[in-house]
């Protein structure tokens, strides 16, 4: 994988594939980058990096990063009291980058994603990420209802976020605990199978005339609630 971008690259070089990263091309003027003065850097024209990566929006730098390294769903799920993103063929790689930039603000364990019919991480994701992949766990699983019903093992709950066919509103669940989030595909909202593996669908207010929020605002919305809900089950503990 060839990431670009100032954030992907320097998120990189600090996170999870460090090791990974292998030869570094930047321009002239993003060579002189604080972050990059340790690191043996390839100083080439842009028009080089853009043959490179594909794309214009390098920003001076992109990296041979190797594959992504995925983990288990195991491991996700391992973590105490884990919050867990579970993403149902949500396909848009800007999306999927936003979701797990949020993901990795709020502290969550991981991110889960199904294997086909979906997005991927890839360059383009690292980027829509700001580099935050780097630090987060992603999954990727045969079947997005088998790992909800892993995690039910696992004692975690698990609550859809659904427009049509909510049991409560978003504020009312006890998010303390193992909790997994899940947010349907764009367009089409969760699958009627995931959904009913779900413990309890959960909707957010709409006020306005538009008849739904886009899947990577309402993965924002829903994970800060949750973050201010488990924060304030902390803040009253004895």
């Amino acid at each position: 994988m060839i990431l670009y971008g100032r954030n992907p690259v320097h998120e990189a070089l600090r996170g999870r594939r460090a090791h990974a990263v292998g030869e570094v091309w930047a321009t002239q003027g993003a060579a002189r980058e604080p972050w990059l003065k340790d690191v043996r850097v390839r100083v080439v024209q842009g028009e080089e990096l853009e043959r490179r990566c594909g794309s214009s929006a390098h920003q001076g730098v992109c990296a041979d990063a190797g594959s992504y390294p995925y983990v288990s769903a195991a491991e996700i799920l391992a973590a105490e009291e884990p919050l867990v993103v579970a993403l149902d063929q949500v396909q848009d790689p800007q999306n999927l980058g936003s979701i797990c930039r949020t993901a990795e603000c709020v502290g969550a364990s991981g991110v889960v994603i199904p294997e086909r019919r979906a997005a991927e991480v890839t360059a383009a994701v690292c980027k829509a990420s700001a580099g935050a992949v780097e630090h987060l766990r992603v999954a990727r699983v045969r079947n997005v209802a088998d790992f909800l019903a892993q995690a039910r093992e696992a004692q975690c709950w698990c609550y859809g976020a659904s427009a049509e066919g909510a049991t409560m509103t978003y504020e009312q669940p006890d998010y303390r605990g193992g909790v997994v989030l899940v947010l349907g595909s764009e367009g089409h909202g969760l699958r009627p199978r995931v959904a009913a593996c779900c413990d309890a669908l959960i909707s957010l207010p709409l006020r306005g005339h538009i008849e739904s929020l886009g899947v990577s605002a309402a993965a924002a919305a829903l994970l800060y609630e949750i973050l201010q809900n488990r924060q304030r089950g902390l803040d009253k503990a004895p």
